[in-house]
Parts: C-alpha cells; sequence; structure tokens
C-alpha cells in the first residue's frame, strides 16, 4: 500500500475532524453566551436597560471571535476552489461579523449612557475598543490590497504575510479580550456567590474554556503547513515578487 497516499488520507480525515470541531465548539460558545445573557440575566431587549446590554456579550463572541474564526478558516476549507470566490467569501463573512460587532458596541454605550455609568474605564474596555478598531482596519486594508485591483503584485506579496500574522493576533485579541469581559461580568453579577460554584458561573467558565478551544483549533488549522492551498499561478506571482523584494534580484531569477 502506498504510504504517502495513506498519510494524505489521514491527514484529509483529521482536517474534517478538526474543522468540525471547531464549529461545534463555536456554535456551543454561541449558545451559552445566549443562554447566560437569556436565562441568567432576564433576557434581551433594546431599552436602555441591562437587558440591551446583553446583547453587548452576545454580538461580540458571534462576531468577533466565531464569525471572525470562521472568515480565517475558509482559505482552508475552500482551498480548491477558486481564488477570487474565496475572496469574497471571506471580505463578506467579515462585514457580517463587523455589522454584528457594531451592533455590540452600540448596545454597550447605549447602556451606559442610560444607566449614567462611565465609559472606557476598565481594562476589559481599553482591550475590547483595540481589538474593534484593530479588526476595522484589517477588513479595510484587506479590500483594497486583495479584493479591489488597484494594488500592485509587489505590494500585496509584501502585505500579504503581514496581513495573515495580523488575522491572527486579532483571534487572539478577541478571546482574550472575552475572557476580560466573562470575569468582569461575573464579578459585577454575582461576585459574592461565584465562589461557591453557582450554575451561572460555573456556565460562564465553560464558555471561557470552550472560546479559548475555539481559537485554538482555529489557530491550529490555519498554521498547519499541509492545510494550505494548493499553489496557483496568482499565489506563485505572489511568493516570487516576495522573493525579490526580501532577497533581491529580478522576479525571473530562479
Amino acid at each position: 500500500m502506498d504510504g504517502s497516499g495513506c498519510s494524505s488520507g489521514s491527514a484529509r480525515s483529521l482536517f474534517g475532524w478538526l474543522v468540525g470541531g471547531s464549529q461545534l465548539v463555536g456554535l456551543a460558545s454561541v449558545v451559552l453566551t445566549g443562554v447566560w445573557m437569556g436565562h441568567y440575566r432576564g433576557g434581551f431587549a433594546w431599552d436602555g436597560s441591562a437587558r440591551e446590554f446583553n446583547l453587548h456579550p452576545l454580538c461580540m463572541v458571534l462576531g468577533l471571535v466565531f464569525l471572525y474564526g470562521d472568515a480565517i478558516l475558509v482559505y482552508r476549507v475552500f482551498r480548491n476552489e477558486a481564488k477570487r470566490n474565496v475572496k469574497l467569501l471571506h471580505a463578506v463573512i467579515h462585514l457580517l461579523a463587523l455589522i454584528i460587532s457594531i451592533i455590540g458596541i452600540v448596545a454597550v454605550f447605549d447602556f451606559h449612557r442610560a444607566a449614567k455609568i462611565p465609559d472606557m474605564y476598565s481594562l476589559h474596555s481599553w482591550c475590547g475598543m483595540t481589538t474593534f478598531v484593530f479588526f476595522c482596519l484589517q477588513w479595510v486594508m484587506g479590500l483594497l490590497f486583495f479584493l479591489f485591483p488597484g494594488a500592485s503584485s509587489w505590494l500585496r506579496a509584501w502585505y500579504l504575510p503581514l496581513h495573515v500574522f495580523c488575522g491572527l493576533v486579532l483571534l487572539v485579541l478577541a478571546v482574550g479580550t472575552s475572557l476580560l469581559g466573562i470575569t468582569e461580568k461575573l464579578l459585577f453579577s454575582i461576585e459574592l456567590t461565584y465562589s461557591q460554584f453557582v450554575p451561572e458561573g460555573v456556565l460562564a467558565n465553560v464558555l471561557g474554556v470552550l472560546l479559548v478551544c475555539f481559537g485554538v483549533l482555529v489557530g491550529y488549522i490555519v498554521t498547519r503547513e499541509e492545510y494550505r492551498r494548493p499553489p496557483n499561478p496568482e499565489e506563485e506571482s505572489l511568493s516570487v515578487h516576495f522573493k525579490t523584494l526580501t532577497e533581491g534580484g529580478s522576479p525571473t531569477t530562479p
């Protein structure tokens, strides 16, 4: 039996399990956030009350963690599809994540204004706003460099590694900020009973673990060389230009 074929089949099987596991963990995170805010914190509304605040964690977990992670994964899941179609899907999921995140941010500021609570004083809020601004810049730069035809090949080649690196950093920031928000919300809501392993506290802790697992799974999938897209003429061209920039010579140099 061909050992390389068996190895390739095992890699594809593991890849399917990893992607499926990431989706289960990500969806479970969104569902647990909804259960936490809906069952334990009174539900959702848009009336300036605490129920409007509840939209904030739900939107941020859905937008900046789950959908953003899926936007990263499309280049691995659809690695044999036409590159431009995958780019469009990547951009659309990003846009959806951006819209949902904006709703979540407006909800928390609206709640603070109605309750006369100061804005932007906590570490969670500082990290959260940094993550959101970073996310917006990443999306705009991606559109300018890769989706619209204005950027030259050498400029796209220069920016591509930075874009990939910043994408993973942004996912780490989003998960880390979510963990800060979970801890802050628990201390504000059940500080006196948190240490007694009450159901709400346990559920929130499980949510935090799931968010970390989602980030780890996505990070692992996108950094494994065997799961990358097969080379195509466009990417080969980018590689040649990038080598020219970093090592000198001309694009035709072997």
